[in-house]
């Protein structure tokens, strides 16, 4: 039995453009730029029927100051999912800029991360089972991966060496 063929959809008005963001925005949780750019694809998908350019950033202000986007949020909350995970503030960083995050607002979590690194670096081990969570003494080409791993994951190299040091018998709390 033959496929049916798809029908093109229609080019975005300002109606339907707007109906867009709002779904796109009441789904995900999002920042500005990502929903800039959401927009800017459904654009280049489906082009624009509307007078003049399209009012993406004028959406997005709009948006913005109704309170349906807010970056500081969104970044506090990336953040903490991070650190809970046991990520470091090189990687929690990479990722507020992916999100789109501007540099003030990841500024105001560095006091943030940075209380919480070390019990972050401890999850993060405890987690892939680095160094007293191995139970075993690991040879030097396992340790090396071991303190990659831990840079991969945004950890400082003092911080990793450190952790690498720990006794696994000084290990009661877990953090």
């Amino acid at each position: 039995m033959p496929r049916s063929v798809a029908r093109a959809l229609p080019p975005y008005d300002p109606a339907t453009l707007e109906r867009a963001a709002l779904d796109y925005a009441a789904r995900y949780a999002t920042t500005r730029a990502k929903l800039a750019a959401y927009l800017r694809r459904k654009l280049r998908e489906r082009g624009w029927d509307g007078p003049g350019d399209a009012p993406v950033e004028t959406l997005v202000r709009s948006f913005a100051e109704r309170g349906y986007v807010d970056d500081g949020a969104f970044a506090s909350a990336r953040a903490e999912a991070l650190l809970r995970r046991g990520y470091g503030a090189r990687r929690i960083d990479a990722a507020l800029r992916a999100a789109g995050i501007d540099a003030e607002t990841a500024d105001g979590l560095r006091e943030r991360i940075g209380e919480d690194a070390e019990a972050a670096a401890l999850r993060y081990a405890r987690r892939k089972r680095i160094g007293p969570f191995a139970g075993r003494t690991p040879d030097p080409a396992e340790k090396r991966r071991w303190i990659a791993a831990m840079a991969r994951a945004g950890h400082p190299m003092d911080l990793v060496l450190k952790l690498l040091r720990i006794d696994p018998d000084d290990l009661m709390v877990e953090p």
